[in-house]
């Protein structure tokens, strides 16, 4: 039984501790409220303060990056918690496997695979990318062993679903989405996440590698919503919010403002290609109807 140490406890956090614990090991969560799930250590601390970070990672196999600070401060909160990352990583020689994200390739005109360069134009996905030549300038001097997956939105919490179509659909009311309806989009299981995390801490072979999560083929969000309709017994009502609207929404809602970055990625198709990390690992994704399913479940109705 070897000490896995997890940085934040939201979806995918939570999902690799799951993963771990089925395995039989030792897992840590570390976050500013102490929160996680039942038969972990759940420890309050800042993960931008590394001496701390240190501490609790001292021993560990494994440290994972599962932080996701507040939308509209990744230009503030990352930098801290990205170094304290690197020096318990170094301190403590346990492999940084990093969540990421795909905002670090800006807009795409073709399936995004990982040897596409990080040209990100707006602030988030510069963040990531220096966070990414950060880490992988240490593996390639020898201070650390890390790897980084990047999965596209996520589905079991959290999620666009979640947060702006279920609670429409259960409500049988119309649900306002920032997007383009029907064009082809990659939807990400975070427990294929946690698994590809996971593998990649035990296989050498991942390591100083970008590798994309393994995921079902795209769909539109249409498609989507009638099939988490279904699965409610709901009448799927989908309206598109034009960018005009959320552009003028962003002047007083900052959720909002931060959504305008991204834009492209929901006005044109957006897939991604897994297949490199599925014929590596031998990994599958789940099933498109089981990831709407673990969504359902992750986001009960609100009364």
């Amino acid at each position: 039984m070897a000490l896995h140490v997890i940085v934040g406890a939201g979806p995918v956090g939570s999902a690799v501790a799951r993963e771990l614990l089925e395995r039989g090991e030792q897992v840590r969560i570390v976050t500013r409220s102490g929160s996680g799930i039942d038969g972990t250590e759940k420890v309050a601390a800042d993960a931008g303060d590394a001496e701390r970070l240190s501490e609790l990672t001292r021993g560990a196999a494994a440290l994972y990056n599962c932080v996701n600070p507040p939308y509209h401060r990744w230009a503030q909160e990352w930098p801290p918690v990205a170094d304290a990352l690197l020096a318990a990583a170094e301190s403590s020689g346990a492999v940084l496997a990093t969540t990421g994200n795909l905002y670090v390739y800006g807009p795409v005109a073709r399936p995004m695979t990982e040897d596409l360069p990080m040209a990100a134009r707006g602030h988030k996905g510069r963040v990531r990318a220096k966070m990414t030549d950060d880490a992988f300038a240490a593996h390639r001097a020898g201070r650390i062993r890390a790897f980084e997956v990047r999965g596209s939105d996520y589905l079991g919490g959290n999620s666009l679903l979640a947060l702006l179509v279920t609670p429409a659909l259960r409500k049988g009311r119309t649900a306002f989405v920032p997007a383009d309806l029907d064009v082809p989009h990659t939807w990400t299981n975070v427990m294929d996440v946690a698994k590809l995390l996971v593998a990649g801490v035990a296989d050498e072979r991942a390591w100083g590698s970008v590798w994309h999560v393994p995921s079902a083929p795209a769909c539109s969000i249409r498609e989507l919503t009638a099939s988490a309709a279904a699965q409610l017994s709901a009448k799927p009502k989908l309206a598109a919010i034009p960018y005009p609207v959320l552009w003028a929404l962003g002047m007083v809602n900052p959720m909002a403002r931060e959504l305008r970055e991204t834009q492209y990625q929901f006005r044109k198709p957006f897939v991604l290609d897994s297949s490199k990390a599925e014929q590596t690992f031998g990994l599958k994704p789940a099933p498109l109807e089981d990831s709407i399913r673990l969504d359902l479940e992750a986001t009960p109705p609100v009364e």
